[in-house]
């Protein structure tokens, strides 16, 4: 008898992350990869994680091997809120929430605020991890206006209600975004949220990246204005290390309860072990002196990106250097599909995210990202060249397109 599982109708909106998959090509012997999302290992505080382990074993060992509350560890959610309270947000450790990363925390909210066929408003581009999160829920995802400083507030109105179907949420990474590395304006903040209240449109902000500022830090943070309206997210990740899968939701009072639900349904709660640990070496302020560390480690690599790719790449090509994050995002002349160049660039030793996969409804296909944080600035500088060398010959094959 032939057999077959059958699959949920969900189970089709799932997709592989080409990212993932392009960590894969990466592995070869050889490959400079300028393509994942990762944060230098160099920058993983190794020692402090092994010192905290055992005194966390050696003192509570029963306790952060056993079962936890779904919440989180009560000391961990307390450093969030008063962490969160010095950047402006009035934030109660009731209203915190430890996920397994903040990747979780995506999932957790598309869950809860999504139903096959409503409305998602996203950035353009936008975090193509965001848009896998909330696939399984059948949403229709669609795109807002965006423009070097983040979405045009005129344009929410519009979006929030087109097709007659309300909006459930914004998503929205307004520090060094991923993919494109922009961050917006303080003044392009206060009219995004002015014009998301007035459209009554709630906001899930997303903020990984905003510790690693280069020279000036980031304008306070949308749930800062408009708390009652806003989900935010924050991780470890980037600051310590993203092996340890631990990030946070904070949810206004009304959300909370049932992002709670999702969280006991989806694994329990977040490992324990990790939460102790790592409250254990941030507890003191280990933070303060560690995180601009790595700010100054990125802004050389970012440094030497940007030299490189004035030097190497050919005319046509654009970007803006960022002023923090990880990721530089280019424009290529219009000729360019950034897949189709991927294989090329690979077999000449150099990989990069080609950027049609980070836009939810009209890809531009002459878009790329890099990351400019894993490799050394000599690597990067060898890696930029191979990108330019590639350009350089696939352009020169390429017929150019006139009206």
């Amino acid at each position: 008898m032939t057999f077959a599982w059958q699959l949920a109708r969900r189970a089709d909106r799932m997709n592989p992350s080409i990212i993932r998959e392009i960590l894969k090509v990466t592995e070869r012997p050889g490959i400079l990869s300028l393509a994942g999302g990762l944060p230098s290992p160099d920058t993983f505080p190794a020692e402090a994680m092994r010192v905290a382990a055992d005194k966390v074993l050696r003192e509570a060992p029963r306790e952060a091997l056993q079962y936890a509350a779904s919440e989180g560890y009560a000391p961990l959610r307390e450093w969030v809120a008063e962490h969160l309270g010095r950047q402006g947000m009035a934030v109660s450790p009731g209203q915190v929430l430890i996920t397994t990363g903040s990747q979780q925390g995506l999932d957790l909210c598309g869950r809860l605020l999504l139903d096959a066929g409503s409305r998602v408003l996203v950035e353009t581009p936008t975090y193509l991890g965001a848009l896998q999160a909330f696939a399984p829920n059948e949403p229709q995802v669609d795109e807002v206006a965006s423009d070097d400083d983040g979405p045009v507030p005129e344009a929410l109105a519009e979006a929030t209600t087109r097709g007659g179907d309300r909006a459930r949420f914004l998503y929205v990474l307004p520090n060094f975004q991923n993919p494109s590395g922009r961050c917006m304006s303080e003044a392009r903040r206060a009219a995004l949220v002015d014009a998301a209240q007035a459209a009554g449109l709630p906001l899930l902000e997303d903020n990984p990246y905003g510790d690693l500022w280069f020279d000036t830090p980031p304008a306070p943070t949308l749930a800062s204005r408009w708390a009652e309206g806003t989900v935010y997210l924050g991780s470890f990740s980037k600051v310590l290390a993203p092996g340890l899968r631990l990030g946070y939701v904070v949810a206004p009072s009304a959300l909370y309860p049932k992002l709670l639900q999702a969280k006991q349904a989806a694994d329990l709660h977040t490992p324990v072990f990790n939460q102790r640990l790592v409250h254990e070496v941030i507890r003191e302020g280990f933070l303060d002196t560690h995180v601009p560390t790595i700010r100054a480690r990125y802004a050389k690599h970012r440094d030497a990106m940007e030299t490189a790719l004035r030097r190497h790449l050919p005319s046509g090509c654009h970007w803006t250097s960022p002023q923090g994050g990880m990721f530089f995002w280019l424009t290529l002349p219009s000729e360019i599909d950034s897949l189709a160049l991927l294989p090329l660039a690979v077999e000449a030793g150099v990989a990069f995210v080609p950027g049609a996969a980070f836009y939810a409804r009209t890809p531009q296909a002459n878009t790329l990202r890099l990351s400019f944080v894993t490799l050394a600035p000599e690597q990067i500088e060898r890696a930029v060249a191979l990108l330019g060398g590639v350009l350089k010959d696939v352009l020169a094959r390429t017929p150019v397109l006139t009206p």
